[in-house]
């Protein structure tokens, strides 16, 4: 069963996102049921987003899960075949559903789909080696796609083991590389993953949270990206090599704390301490506890 309107529906992940998830929303088909988990818990914003988008499904987590466990937990209440995993600050263009759809009907086995990012400055995907014969205005396989956008094959990944019971995203991550350790164990499955060029996004990147709790929300993205790092490395490779790729990030923001603590920058400052704190806590295999301090 190849994809269609009635057999997709959309999954985003909020948090403080009033400012973008309008855009984001309305991007997409009203025939498409969409499923919005607010990780904030403001029911204000649940029922004003119900009340105007008669195709969405606003769940409040109760506690801030992140963005793996926030995605399992809207995912567990999708109905259809098909799923599109979104952030709020993503935009579709006007035939992504559509080239998406028709990428469906041409490849006879995926996991994955995912749609190209117009920033050619930071492309969406991993990919270990290009190949000079291949034609990249089709779809082509992956390593892995970034988290912000992408296409579940929910029916046929459901099937695969250790990934049934809603078992998507490690929620082990909170923030950061979650979708990368999910990418490699389909790979290691032997599952494909594809980006399809035709189906374009705009990713605003870091603007998914209103930008007046921009410097907490830095601090915790600081913070997860030492973690998440540590912990992923430490996974899929064991604890040295995690040790030995996470290293010198430490050192660096250990030498960068000491500058900024120097020169009296309090901001920089604050930025690499929650480095080297997120660093420590992997390291002494602490949980992702950290939270941003934001007053609801």
């Amino acid at each position: 069963m190849s994809i269609s309107r009635q057999n997709l529906s959309v999954v985003i992940v909020t948090f403080k996102s009033n400012q973008v998830i309008h855009d984001c929303i309305q991007s997409i088909s009203d025939q498409i049921k969409i499923i919005v988990v607010d990780n904030s818990n403001d029911k204000e914003f649940k029922e004003n987003i119900e009340k105007r988008y008669k195709n969405v499904e606003c769940i409040l987590s109760q506690i801030n899960l992140g963005m793996g466990s926030g995605n399992n937990l809207g995912l567990k209440r999708v109905k259809t075949d098909y799923a599109i995993i979104l952030n709020p600050d993503v935009i579709l263009e006007k035939d992504t559903i559509e080239e998406i759809i028709n990428c469906s009907n041409q490849i006879q086995s995926f996991a994955v789909l995912a749609p190209l990012s117009i920033d050619p400055k930071y492309p969406n995907y991993k990919i270990t080696k290009m190949k000079n014969d291949n034609d990249y205005s089709l779809p082509f396989k992956v390593d892995s796609v970034d988290g912000f956008a992408m296409v579940l094959n929910l029916k046929r990944i459901n099937n695969i083991e250790n990934f049934k019971n809603h078992n998507y995203f490690d929620e082990n991550f909170f923030m950061y590389l979650e979708n990368d350790d999910f990418c490699m164990r389909l790979i290691e499955k032997k599952e494909n993953i594809f980006i399809v060029p035709k189906a374009k996004i705009k990713h605003l990147g870091a603007r998914a949270v209103d930008q007046k709790y921009f410097h907490k929300i830095e601090l915790s993205r600081n913070w997860h990206w030492m973690w998440s790092k540590f912990y992923f490395n430490k996974k899929h490779n064991g604890f040295f090599a995690a040790l030995t790729r996470t290293l010198p990030n430490f050192f660096s923001a250990v030498l960068k704390f000491i500058f900024y603590f120097l020169i009296n920058k309090k901001t920089q400052k604050e930025i690499y301490l929650h480095r080297i704190l997120g660093f420590n806590n992997a390291l002494l295999g602490k949980k992702s506890f950290y939270r941003a301090r934001i007053d609801f």
